[in-house]
């Protein structure tokens, strides 16, 4: 069998960058974090490829940096309980 060029292993291979993190002369940091002090007080990394990073615009990659650093509190759906016509329990979120 031949393995496939797409999927986990074209995943990868792709260079993954932090967008969220600038270095000073341009371009991005390397995606990840490591054990050392100085990571430590860094916030979540948003990592994608090298070449998705450089096709998103600046306001683009400020909200995708938000997103990824929302407080988890503010993802927390409420899930509602509640008997359906037939008298069974159906839940949905809100």
């Amino acid at each position: 069998m031949s393995k496939s060029s797409g999927g986990l292993t074209k995943w990868f291979k792709q260079d993954w960058v932090d967008i969220g993190s600038k270095k000073k002369g341009g371009g991005f940091a390397k995606c990840g974090r490591t054990k050392q002090k100085k990571d430590a007080k860094r916030k979540y990394p948003k990592c994608v490829p090298r070449a998705k990073a450089n096709s998103m615009s600046k306001s683009q990659i400020k909200s995708a940096v938000k997103r990824k650093r929302a407080s988890p509190m503010s993802k927390v759906k409420t899930i509602v309980k509640r008997k359906n016509k037939n008298g069974k329990k159906s839940s949905w979120s809100t």
